[in-house]
């Protein structure tokens, strides 16, 4: 269909069954384009980092029982949009025409003469048997496989689907949405002759850190279910490649499987921490207490950033610092080799990894404490800085440590304020409503600003939360709120607090 003037797009996008890594490139640039996002319960919040700050995000999530939007509403919301010139991306769990009603949307959108694109996704039939370790297809068992739901339109007054012939058919049978109707179903499957020694296994949440695999026999599973609390949502994969499972599961092998882990961090720095903990097996959800403003004076900041080359020495104790100068230099120049004679010197490996983001290199980083009284460590190894021109990169609010201690050596200090850190007050993905609700094992905090701004939110802790630290400042400011830091990294950057988290994972209480 052409798309004429004035008139918008919808795309039907397949969110992946998750795993945010499952995503495909095309869906994440219909993503990044949107003006307007209509996404659904099973679609992964956490891509919706990638939309454009001001793009319009709905809700139309769909439980059973329990609908946000009706069918009807969602197809008049994207018509109504797509008709305002707004280009519309509607996020599916999974592919959105595999028994994700695709279909019906886009015929609705034909009929109002609105331009779409089905965009695939990577669908739970087989990323969830893959990641519990379960492949649907195998030359030593079977080489057919059988796709059907267990959850049909309310409306119809008798099922149209013959779950007995299905249950005979030979190989891998695969069920979506059919675990609150699992007893019908396997009943129908035995009455119609199929062997109660079939092998069956449930899959929940699969491909994230909540992922749970129960197996059983078609005779037992449902007393399985009932005596684990197992609940939707699940797939049921059926036949002798249920087998593979225990020789083969190694997702729900990894270190932090099953722990309920809270980032804090800005929305848009999130991502490292985030997903080394999800490589890692965790449940992962952002709940981001702060965000990076520019500086009050941001012209002041300008030109002392347009002075850099005058300097001996430009100290960096932050990425955000790193990176709101960077903004502001190549706004000015457009060589990095204006930057002059100046030496830089860096808190830290993460700030020396940003700053190599830029194509330099860092003079001056302490060996191990990634800290400001590591800096000045280094600094005073290095030898004498008296009368020379320093330049500090820094927040708004900070530890004076770096700047009072460099103008106590002799230094000609400037400080450049780069950014204010302040309160987050947006929760798009429903972070905070789900901590409310189901709690957590653990809370990161990266920074003391995190644990404040955390703090101001007055969210209610649960009793066996764990906390974990970046480092000893930001542990002395969960103690000044009365709490501990269970866990604080002895290496003071994301990929130690990564490690400080692994280490002490028997300590971290596992979700149900």
């Amino acid at each position: 269909m052409i798309r004429k003037e004035g008139l918008g797009i919808c795309y039907l996008v397949g969110a992946g069954p998750g795993d945010i890594g499952l995503v495909t490139l095309r869906a994440k640039e219909c993503i990044e384009s949107a003006d307007v996002i209509v996404y659904d319960y099973l679609s992964n919040p956490e891509l919706l980092r990638w939309a454009k700050p001001e793009a319009e995000l709905i809700y139309a999530g769909k439980r059973s029982k329990d609908h946000t939007l009706t069918q009807e509403e969602i197809c008049g919301l994207l018509i109504e949009k797509a008709e305002a010139g707004k280009v519309v991306t509607r996020l599916k769990g999974g592919d959105p025409i595999v028994f994700g009603r695709g279909g019906e949307e886009a015929e609705r959108l034909v009929a109002a003469g609105v331009p779409f694109e089905f965009v695939p996704g990577i669908s739970s039939i087989i990323a969830a048997p893959a990641y519990a370790g379960i492949p649907v297809t195998h030359r030593d068992c079977n080489s057919q496989l059988t796709i059907f739901t267990g959850h049909e339109d309310p409306t119809k007054e008798e099922s149209v689907i013959d779950y007995g012939a299905i249950g005979k058919a030979p190989g891998t049978k695969v069920m979506l949405m059919g675990v609150q109707r699992l007893e019908a179903i396997t009943k129908a499957m035995v009455d119609a002759g199929v062997s109660p020694d079939e092998p069956v296994a449930l899959i929940r949440w699969a491909t994230t850190g909540r992922q749970r695999t129960l197996t059983g026999t078609v005779a037992d599973i449902v007393g399985k279910v009932a005596s684990s609390g197992f609940k939707a949502p699940a797939i049921a994969v059926f036949g002798d490649v249920v087998g593979f499972h225990e020789k083969l599961n190694w997702f729900e092998s990894r270190p932090l499987i099953g722990k309920r882990i809270v980032v804090t961090r800005t929305r848009k720095q999130a991502g490292s921490l985030s997903d080394g903990l999800r490589v890692l097996g965790a449940d992962v959800f952002e709940l981001p207490t702060i965000r990076i403003d520019p500086p009050e004076d941001l012209l002041g900041f300008a030109r002392l950033v347009q002075d850099a080359h005058t300097y001996d020495w430009i100290v960096f104790t932050s990425p955000n610092g790193v990176e709101s100068f960077f903004d502001v230099f190549y706004k000015i120049y457009k060589d990095a080799r204006s930057i002059g004679g100046a030496r830089i010197a860096a808190v830290g490996p993460g700030i020396e990894k940003k700053i190599k983001e830029y194509h330099l290199a860092v003079d001056l980083m302490p060996e191990k404490r990634f800290v400001g009284e590591g800096l000045v460590e280094a600094f005073k190894k290095e030898g004498s800085v008296e009368n020379q021109k320093i330049l500090w990169v820094k927040a708004e609010r900070t530890r004076e440590i770096v700047g009072k201690s460099l103008t106590e050596m002799g230094a000609i200090l400037d400080e450049a304020v780069a950014y204010r850190t302040v309160k987050e007050t947006e929760d798009v993905s429903g972070s905070r409503a789900r901590f409310e609700r189901e709690g957590a094992d653990l809370i990161t905090f990266t920074s003391s600003s995190t644990v404040d701004h955390f703090m101001d939110l007055g969210l209610p802790l649960p009793p066996d939360l764990k906390i974990a630290s970046i480092g000893p400042i930001t542990s002395k400011t969960v103690a000044k709120h009365g709490l501990t830091a269970d866990i604080t990294a002895e290496r003071h950057d994301i990929p130690g607090l990564i490690a400080a988290v692994v280490e002490a994972r028997d300590t971290i209480g596992v979700s149900g």
